[in-house]
């Protein structure tokens, strides 16, 4: 069924949804593509029957999201434009549902072991030689003597985003990416419980090496198990809820 180009005046109700619903359905009918501009606001606000102030708003919660930027100034390149690369809304809020406690550390721990087995084993396939070298940089500042606990969780973090980055998947490097405040936090809270935190730390190391080693042999079945070991024994080791046994 044909649509019509026309934009369409808002009911009197929940104005920024049904300015965001009339945006979405031009984007899955194709009529909106990434890079594209929106009307100037004033065009906008006239054509949905709206106030400019009640349109700024929908334009900010669509920015929020990560769906357009909105450029200051006139001219061609000002105005809102449809982002052609994933914004960071995902990302912001599965961070303000983890700090609302939103999620229970089995949620975290079985959601980590899905997408990080399934990460490495096509990291194995996927992975380019620059991907190597930058996931070995990582390591090789993780085994700088003297690194802080807190450095050293934010390396551990990065090392294992670096490698949901190297699947080219973007969805899953999003995703990852939201997890990394909560591991981060779990990674802070484990460490303080141990009476050593750097003979842990040389565990981890030695884990992390056996799994880019499996990753640079494209071992798909080799770096998924790695992983899955290397997640079970952080969540064992660090007394943190929610680990499933390995098979």
């Amino acid at each position: 069924m044909a649509t019509s180009d026309a934009w369409e005046p808002v009911q009197r109700m929940r104005t920024y949804e049904q300015v965001m619903a009339q945006i979405e359905e031009r984007i899955l009918d194709g009529r909106l593509k990434p890079g594209d501009h929106l009307p100037s606001e004033r065009e906008l606000a006239v054509a949905l029957g709206v106030s400019r102030p009640s349109l700024r708003e929908s334009l900010r919660v669509l920015e929020a999201l990560g769906v357009v930027d909105v450029r200051r100034g006139g001219g061609a390149d000002g105005g809102a434009v449809l982002l052609s690369t994933p914004g960071e809304g995902l990302v912001n809020l599965l961070k303000l549902q983890f700090a609302l406690g939103h999620f229970t550390a089995t949620d975290v721990v079985e959601t980590r072991l899905a997408l990080e087995t399934w990460s490495c084993s096509e990291a194995a396939y996927r992975s380019t030689d620059a991907d190597h070298s930058e996931l070995a940089d990582i390591l090789d500042r993780m085994d700088d003597p003297d690194v802080t606990a807190a450095e050293f969780n934010l390396l551990d973090a990065a090392f294992h985003q670096r490698i949901a980055e190297s699947t080219g998947n973007a969805l899953t490097a999003q995703v990852m990416g939201s997890l990394r405040t909560t591991i981060h936090r779990q990674m802070i809270e484990a460490y303080a419980r141990l009476a050593d935190w750097k003979t842990t730390a040389k565990t981890v190391r030695a884990e992390h090496r056996d799994i880019l080693a499996a990753i640079v042999a494209k071992d798909a079945v080799g770096a998924s198990r790695q992983v899955q070991d290397h997640i079970n024994s952080f969540y064992k080791n660090g007394q943190i809820g929610g680990a499933p046994s390995p098979e």
